[in-house]
This record gives C-alpha cells, sequence and structure tokens, in this order.
C-alpha cells in the first residue's frame, strides 16, 4: 500500500507543475464555483482573488477551492490548489487528491491517495465511496461491494455515502 502510494504521490509531483491552469473557482466552502476569480487566483476567507502560493493562503482555505474544482470537474487545477496545502497527511486532501486523478483517468493513482487517506482514518466513508466507484471502473465488483459494506458498518445504509455507492453498484450490474 505505501509503495502504491509513494508511485501516485511522485507521479503527482511530476505532472503537478505542467497542470497550472487558466482559472479557480471563486467561493470556498459555500461560494460559487461559476464565478471565476482571475486566470490563477482563488478566494481567500474574505472573498478577495488572490494567487495562491506556498504558505500564503490557510490550509483550510485551500482545500475548500480544491475540493470545488474537483467536484466542478476542473481536476486539473484541484490537484494544482491541493498540492499547495502544507498538511500534506490530511486525508481530506488525499481524498479529493484520488478523486481528481481518478477522474483525470489516472485510476491507479488516485488508488494510491485513497488507500493512504484510509491508512490515516480507515472511518472516512467519503473515501470509502470514491474507492469503490474506482474500483467499478475497474470492473473490480467484489471489492466495490467491500466497500458498500464497509461504509454501512460505519454509518448504515441511510448515509448519503452508501446510497451514492449502492446506486453504482447497481448500475454497474445493469450494464
Amino acid at each position: 500500500m505505501q509503495t502504491r502510494f509513494a508511485v501516485a504521490l511522485a507521479a503527482a509531483l511530476i505532472i503537478s507543475p505542467v497542470l497550472v491552469s487558466s482559472a479557480f473557482p471563486a467561493g470556498g466552502g459555500g461560494g460559487s464555483t461559476t464565478q471565476q476569480c482571475p486566470k490563477g487566483q482563488v478566494r481567500d476567507r474574505n472573498g478577495k482573488c488572490v494567487a495562491p502560493k506556498q504558505g500564503m493562503l490557510d490550509d483550510d482555505t485551500l482545500y475548500e477551492n480544491g475540493a470545488a474544482l474537483a467536484k466542478a470537474g476542473r481536476y486539473d487545477e484541484a490537484i494544482t490548489v491541493l498540492g499547495y496545502i502544507q498538511n500534506k497527511a490530511d486525508p481530506r486532501v488525499l481524498n479529493y487528491l484520488g478523486y481528481a486523478h481518478r477522474k483525470s483517468g489516472r485510476i491507479q493513482v488516485g488508488l494510491g491517495y485513497y488507500e493512504e487517506a484510509l491508512r490515516l482514518n480507515p472511518n472516512f466513508v467519503l473515501t470509502r465511496e470514491y474507492l469503490g466507484e474506482a474500483y467499478l471502473t475497474l470492473g473490480d465488483l467484489a471489492s466495490a461491494k467491500n466497500q458498500l459494506n464497509e461504509i454501512e458498518k460505519r454509518c448504515g445504509k441511510g448515509c448519503d455515502e452508501y446510497t451514492a455507492l449502492a446506486s453504482q453498484i447497481a448500475q454497474f450490474n445493469k450494464t
């Protein structure tokens, strides 16, 4: 598991500097990702557009912007912004790095990030959901179902992560 994470991290470090893209999202947490700051900027806690630099913005602000970019389908930009975060062992950050890489087609890199996030926090059900989706992408239904069972143990069948992965598994079974 650590070897896969090391490979994923090395790949991300090689790829990330090349991936700086045109625009970052307007808001952290609750802001709209449809409004954009000028090229190469993100919103700080006060809503002002600033250029992200190592140590300039707090990790939570960078995380919120990176997660918003990932959710908006702007995966390479998300990877770049999340790369500025000081705490490289934050499972939330590892989760969205995994998500962004997986959605960009770098599934093996994404798996490494997910595994490291779960090593740090085995109860992180969002990571388990995304890991299950990655397994489905690879055609590994048994591993996806294993993640669904792990989610159920932690939050039951009523939580959003369980429902989302169960739906993905059902769709997979129809194909």
